[in-house]
């Protein structure tokens, strides 16, 4: 099995206007991006190709904003790790493994 070009648990996963996990997963393995619930159900995924990815503006540090099929999620990574705060630098690592799998395709 290998490994995902990016993973991260603990992240608040939400569907504007209401949270649909606290402590779901991120994961882009095998030219997908996937959201996942803490016990591994599939809330949404996707090709990275088709996904949109961005840290608007508006959001926290450690949030990001990511357009899957249609659907718009805000994305808050390292809730469980950090407390109440989130990880800037997780969400970094998150919007360039989207750029570079995206990247990939073709």
């Amino acid at each position: 099995m290998t490994e995902p070009d990016f993973s991260a648990t603990g992240v608040r996963i939400e569907r504007w206007p209401r949270s649909l996990t606290k402590a779901g997963e991120v994961r882009i393995e095998g030219g997908r991006l996937a959201l996942l619930t803490s016990n591994g159900r599939e809330i949404d995924s996707a090709p990275v190709g088709t996904v949109r990815a961005a840290r608007p503006w508006f959001a926290a540090p450690g949030s990001a904003v990511a357009r899957v099929n249609g659907a718009r999620y805000r994305l808050t990574m390292g809730q469980r790790d950090r407390g109440p705060g989130a990880d800037p630098a997780l969400s970094r690592r998150f919007l360039e493994a989207v750029r570079k799998a995206a990247g990939q395709r073709g």
